[in-house]
């Protein structure tokens, strides 16, 4: 009886290790992503290879993605142009969000890395998908009337509250609006 489960108990062991550990999710998503971008790279007219690929061919890929997008991105002449929720539809298009932009260019960056591809060379990581990658931020935000500017540091209330009675706490540096931009464009509703 006794050999009987220390074999079995010896079974046990050896299935679980021989199992490696499943993929993350990230890791999981880096491969779909890295899939469907060599997919693109073989449908492409004339068809390229990975080496001949630059950053042109990776902004082609991401204008190509924007057909499947979900995020409504209202034109300048939008009557709903700024408007964080538009009160009624609007025949604006539906693209590709900026941060699901973002976070598929670092996949893929990262992802061409993985595959053999030199850091030099990689064209996730070029200029020009940079500033695309900047402009669609950018006008998106104008779009919805939401500001993508970085946050300031806040000043840590525990500090203040025991410093010694002799000195009196710091103020708070209050944000200047930027040039063409309103008080109110940085508010978004929770107190400081």
């Amino acid at each position: 009886m006794e050999s009987i489960s220390h074999q079995a108990n010896r079974n046990i062991n050896t299935s679980t290790q021989s199992t490696p550990p499943s993929p993350s999710r990230y890791e999981n998503q880096k491969r779909r992503d890295w899939n469907t971008f060599c997919q693109y790279l073989r449908n492409h007219r004339p068809p390229l290879s990975l080496p001949l690929c630059s950053g042109a061919h990776v902004l082609e890929f991401l204008r190509y993605l924007d057909q499947f997008g979900k995020t409504k991105v209202h034109h300048q002449n939008c009557a709903f142009f700024g408007l964080p929720n538009p009160p009624a539809p609007c025949p604006c298009p539906l693209r590709q969000a900026w941060g699901s932009l973002d976070a598929l260019i670092g996949r893929l960056r990262a992802a061409y890395e993985e595959n053999g591809g030199p850091p030099e060379a990689n064209p996730f990581g070029s200029r020009a998908v940079r500033l695309y990658l900047r402009e669609v931020r950018d006008f998106q935000a104008k779009a919805r009337g939401v500001s993508y500017d970085k946050k300031r540091k806040r000043v840590n209330r525990q500090k203040t509250q025991t410093l010694p009675q002799t000195q009196p706490p710091l103020p708070l540096q209050q944000q200047q609006p930027h040039q063409g931009q309103s008080v109110m464009a940085n508010y978004s509703g929770a107190t400081v």
